[in-house]
């Protein structure tokens, strides 16, 4: 079998993939869910620490550039506002 994680024993990580494979699938998804919503926590937090002084709009604005490329976003909601324009 892979090795998918290098700090983690061989025997613990079967243990973990086995758990997974046993769990059921609306398990599965409603973990998926959690982790989207820290992935987008942390990038708002990262977006704060980066850019203190955007307003939530434009911050809302930056986090679309990092989830779907600034390309796809800017086309989507239009250019990043700026400072004046919220």
């Amino acid at each position: 079998m892979a090795v998918f994680s290098v700090d983690t024993s061989p025997d613990i990580e079967n243990m973990l993939i086995e758990q997974l494979r046993q769990m059921r699938p609306w398990r599965k998804m409603a973990l998926m869910a959690e982790m989207g919503q820290t992935v987008r926590t942390l990038a708002m937090a990262g977006l704060r620490q980066r850019h203190p002084d955007d307003t939530p709009a434009q911050r809302r604005r930056r986090l679309a550039d990092l989830l779907l490329g600034p390309e796809l976003a800017a086309r989507v909601y239009g250019p990043l506002p700026e400072q004046d324009e919220c």
